[in-house]
């Protein structure tokens, strides 16, 4: 049998090689990337116009920050510019310079924006206000805040003596969810000051 001599060129190519692919591997395996199936749909149905509005056509707004921050979403995952909507209790993220709703799965329950050091929590409380929160403090017993958006449509005048009211966004006071071992504790928004 014939041995074979390795030269230090082939060696090197070898090491590359190798290195090479281990990148491709441990990039496809661990690098996830965010779903881009469900586009955004900011409309709501206005039963006084006959038609849906643009949230552009409303006055206020649903988003307690109205501007896309960098988000990780998960670990070794595709970060991305995101921002909470509190009337429709999702979380949009851009990519492509597009816009699109993150799915409410398991797998993305947790964001992190990067730039605020905000983290929002989607919270199954066993209640109407399961969904995201914002975690104020983490550990056993967690404290988390709410926030609600309200649509109320637009009231055209009855009389020439009266005026159209636009339809508008209300944003609620916040309130807040304690999580201890034995689940969670709504915080009443009203308590007498000491």
């Amino acid at each position: 049998m014939k041995k074979v001599t390795i030269t230090p060129t082939m060696k090197k190519a070898l090491i590359i090689i190798s290195l090479f692919s281990l990148t491709v591997i441990y990039g496809q395996v661990y690098t996830g990337s965010l779903p881009t199936e469900m586009n955004i749909y900011n409309k709501v149905n206005s039963k006084s116009y006959s038609r849906e509005l643009n949230y552009d056509e409303i006055k206020g707004t649903p988003y307690p920050n109205k501007q896309f921050v960098l988000a990780k979403f998960k670990d070794n995952f595709e970060t991305a510019p995101a921002r909470y909507n509190s009337f429709k209790d999702n979380i949009e993220y851009q990519k492509n310079n597009e816009i699109f709703i993150l799915p409410d799965t398991e797998d993305f329950s947790r964001i992190n924006y990067i730039n605020t050091k905000e983290t929002l929590v989607n919270l199954k409380t066993g209640d109407e206000f399961s969904g995201y929160f914002y975690e104020l403090v983490n550990g056993k017993n967690a404290l988390y805040k709410k926030i609600k958006t309200k649509f109320t449509d637009a009231v055209p005048a009855k009389t020439t003596y009266d005026s159209d009211r636009p339809a508008y966004f209300k944003t609620f006071e916040p309130f807040y969810y304690i999580k201890t071992a034995k689940g969670f504790i709504k915080k009443p928004k009203n308590q007498k000051k000491s």
